[in-house]
């Protein structure tokens, strides 16, 4: 029977490969889980964990080889291999997502979008062709699509998701502000900016507070200090 992968673990693998790219590009060629923590800011503990779920990878008194690890959780991740990528909803954010070159480099390729605005229809953006909406069935049926990501109003992606469903796509990348269940056969990732946005927002003013009572603890000490040498 497989091993079960904890979504905490899968949520860092992207962490991982995303340092390990760097040490590549530093010309590192091994690492040590406790070095490779201390970059991360977690524990080397923590990283003999995750990685152990998949086997390992390192060696007792060798560490981890850099290249070799990257490969291996690339793998895993899916980056090896060429991505098919849709996008549905072609304004700003669509558009923005298209044109991040990343994306590319790590074998998730746009070849499609799809809007409802007359304007946009027709237009290439970094050579993949904005179509409208009324053919997404069509492209669905005569191209090979990986992830659909959805970039639309609420009512709009509820309105499109059983589409998708219905045309057969399994994965969805959902940016619209409502978290689509669409049963065990399609995988959805939803994506809340504006949580990510308010969560930055609670840790800063989480910090403040945190500074303002050090501030005020300090000078308590500071007022206990000099009452006491003045007795």
């Amino acid at each position: 029977m497989k091993k079960k992968i904890s979504r905490a673990v899968i949520s860092r693998l992207p962490r991982y490969y995303r340092y390990l790219s760097d040490l590549m590009e530093e010309n590192v060629d091994r690492i040590s889980s406790s070095d490779l923590a201390k970059r991360m800011k977690v524990t080397a503990s923590q990283i003999r964990q995750d990685l152990n779920n998949f086997g390992g990878f390192g060696q007792q008194g060798y560490g981890y080889n850099v290249s070799y690890l990257q490969a291996e959780i690339g793998k895993l991740l899916g980056v090896d291999r060429r991505n098919h990528v849709i996008i549905i909803g072609a304004g700003h954010l669509g558009q923005a997502l298209a044109n991040y070159q990343n994306f590319g480099r790590r074998g998730f390729v746009v070849c499609a979008l799809f809007d409802v605005n007359p304007e946009i229809i027709g237009q290439t953006i970094r050579g993949a062709e904005v179509y409208s909406l009324d053919r997404l069935e069509w492209y669905l049926s005569t191209h090979e699509v990986d992830i659909a990501t959805l970039t639309l109003p609420r009512e709009r992606a509820l309105e499109v998701a059983p589409r998708l469903k219905e045309a057969g796509v399994k994965a969805i990348w959902n940016f619209a502000h409502t978290d689509l269940l669409l049963g065990d056969d399609v995988l959805v990732e939803n994506v809340h900016l504006s949580e990510s946005l308010m969560q930055l927002s609670y840790r800063m003013i989480a910090s403040k507070q945190d500074k303002e009572e050090r501030a005020q603890k300090a000078l308590e000490r500071q007022r206990r200090k000099g009452g006491s040498e003045e007795a």
